[in-house]
């Protein structure tokens, strides 16, 4: 399996930036991912990691 160009951290801090109001494509741009990335780690990330997330 191919290895991740980000942490699960990175992943978990986008997702979290996402849900606190900044705007989708202010994510985007900052992590460098485009919208079907953003959208698969999204829906593979369950809810209470996101949660959990310090950020």
């Amino acid at each position: 399996m191919k290895k991740s160009r980000f942490t699960e951290e990175q992943i978990a801090f986008a997702l979290k930036q996402a849900e606190t109001g900044t705007p989708v494509v202010v994510v985007l741009r900052r992590t460098g991912i485009s919208k079907q990335i953003f959208h698969r780690w999204k829906s593979s990330v369950p809810v209470w990691a996101r949660v959990s997330c310090a950020g």
